[in-house]
Protein backbone atom coordinates (compact mmCIF):
# COMPACT_ATOMS: atom_id res chain seq x y z
CA UNK A 1 0.00 0.00 0.00
CA UNK A 2 1.25 3.54 -1.00
CA UNK A 3 1.38 6.49 1.68
CA UNK A 4 -0.67 9.55 0.76
CA UNK A 5 -0.73 12.77 2.49
CA UNK A 6 -3.96 13.49 4.60
CA UNK A 7 -4.95 17.00 3.20
CA UNK A 8 -8.28 17.03 6.06
CA UNK A 9 -10.33 15.20 8.42
CA UNK A 10 -14.10 15.05 8.54
CA UNK A 11 -16.15 12.85 10.90
CA UNK A 12 -18.24 10.12 9.41
CA UNK A 13 -21.44 11.11 11.24
CA UNK A 14 -22.44 14.27 9.51
CA UNK A 15 -26.12 15.26 8.32
CA UNK A 16 -27.79 12.96 6.15
CA UNK A 17 -27.37 15.05 2.62
CA UNK A 18 -24.00 16.27 3.65
CA UNK A 19 -20.86 15.65 2.16
CA UNK A 20 -17.94 17.70 2.84
CA UNK A 21 -15.16 15.53 2.60
CA UNK A 22 -16.07 14.85 -1.40
CA UNK A 23 -16.95 18.68 -1.56
CA UNK A 24 -13.47 19.26 -0.03
CA UNK A 25 -12.00 16.81 -2.32
CA UNK A 26 -13.86 18.32 -5.47
CA UNK A 27 -12.61 22.14 -4.60
CA UNK A 28 -9.01 20.79 -3.99
CA UNK A 29 -9.09 19.76 -7.34
CA UNK A 30 -10.29 21.97 -9.29
CA UNK A 31 -7.54 23.90 -7.66
CA UNK A 32 -5.21 21.80 -9.07
CA UNK A 33 -4.58 19.09 -6.45
CA UNK A 34 -6.08 15.60 -7.09
CA UNK A 35 -7.51 14.49 -4.14
CA UNK A 36 -9.95 11.67 -3.34
CA UNK A 37 -11.89 10.74 -0.26
CA UNK A 38 -10.94 7.51 1.86
CA UNK A 39 -12.47 6.23 4.85
CA UNK A 40 -10.37 5.60 8.12
CA UNK A 41 -13.04 2.79 10.06
CA UNK A 42 -10.35 2.73 13.29
CA UNK A 43 -10.94 6.72 13.76
CA UNK A 44 -14.66 6.88 12.04
CA UNK A 45 -14.01 9.54 9.65
CA UNK A 46 -13.56 10.46 6.21
CA UNK A 47 -9.74 11.39 4.88
CA UNK A 48 -9.40 13.81 2.04
CA UNK A 49 -6.03 12.22 0.41
CA UNK A 50 -4.08 13.74 -2.12
CA UNK A 51 -4.56 10.80 -5.59
CA UNK A 52 -1.88 8.78 -6.51
CA UNK A 53 -1.27 7.96 -9.82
Amino acid sequence: MTAREILDRFPAGGPRGSWPAEEKAAELTAAGTPATVRMDLESDQFLVVEEVA
